[in-house]
């Protein structure tokens, strides 16, 4: 767990108290219809929860396609040295 400074904590304790002041004057400041809706998206994006992990890939498969434009070189083909000769 990392250690913050008394400093840190209470910049984070203000910073946390001005969020919260800042979020009841918008409140305020809006349509209380218009909040209600906001609220109950708010909550049905809550309920929802985190979205599901993704599957799991194949071995071997990458993860990501690569960009176009980015694609690996094809392979050197290796040609028999020529003499002079």
């Amino acid at each position: 767990m990392t250690k913050r400074s008394r400093y840190e904590r209470e910049k984070r304790a203000a910073e946390n108290v001005r969020v919260k002041q800042i979020t009841a004057d918008w409140e305020r400041a809006i349509p209380p219809e218009r909040a209600a809706a906001f609220a109950a998206q708010v909550e049905a994006a809550r309920a929802r929860g985190p979205l599901p992990p993704p599957p799991d890939m194949a071995p071997g498969t990458a993860p990501r396609p690569p960009r176009p434009g980015h694609e690996p070189r094809p392979e050197k083909k290796e040609e028999p040295r020529r003499t002079r000769y």
